[in-house]
């Protein structure tokens, strides 16, 4: 079914980032939709692109939170090139956001804050992951968990130095409603001299 009431709220006088809040809440509170704040994120170094799915935990005025070990190859392409892209799609509400923007890293005490917060199976698997670098077996990455396990029993894991948050600030954010005929309804909104502007576009 589709749902046309996200579009009524979109226009001049709108703010993108409270219009996507309540985007969201209405995602999360969907019995369909199983991860409501999975997001495509794309980066590049080079002549190379890169995509894949990650989790967004925190939108605000200042911009879209994510996490990873910073010498993934997304992190590596981050250091490289600081701009990036990221999409949710929510496909029972026939909705979709686009930004792009610029990252940067986020305090090391929003990090920590966040790797507490995690289960400690999480913790683990980020501990001993290097991630995006080649394994030789599941055997292998199994057997780093268990020693990683009993190295820690009873006490806390520490956050790694290279592992942390990052903050995706946007320069453009466009919002997509889906209508029959694919008669589409896109609205973009970007930042000139820090200030929102607003047109609506061809689907």
């Amino acid at each position: 079914m589709i749902n046309k009431s996200g579009a009524l709220t979109l226009g001049p006088e709108s703010q993108p980032i409270e219009i996507f809040k309540a985007w969201m809440a209405e995602a999360k509170q969907n019995p369909q939709i199983r991860e409501a704040t999975a997001m495509s994120l794309a980066t590049t170094s080079g002549s190379d692109l890169h995509a894949r799915i990650v989790l967004c935990k925190d939108w605000s005025e200042e911009g879209f939170t994510f996490f990873t070990n910073y010498l993934s190859r997304k992190g590596l392409d981050l250091g490289q090139n600081a701009h990036a892209a990221a999409v949710f799609y929510w496909d029972p509400l026939f909705r979709q956001v686009n930004i792009s923007g610029t990252v940067a890293k986020t305090s090391r005490q929003i990090s920590e804050n966040y790797w507490n917060s995690r289960a400690r199976e999480s913790q683990l698997s980020q501990y001993i992951s290097q991630q995006s670098k080649p394994v030789d077996s599941r055997a292998s990455l199994e057997g780093a968990w268990t020693r990683a396990e009993a190295e820690f029993k009873g006490k806390s894991i520490p956050c790694p130095a290279h592992w942390g948050g990052y903050l995706l600030t946007p320069q453009r954010i466009e919002f997509w409603v889906g209508q029959p005929g694919r008669l589409h309804d896109r609205y973009e909104y970007e930042k000139v001299n820090n200030r929102w502007t607003f047109r609506r576009l061809y689907p």
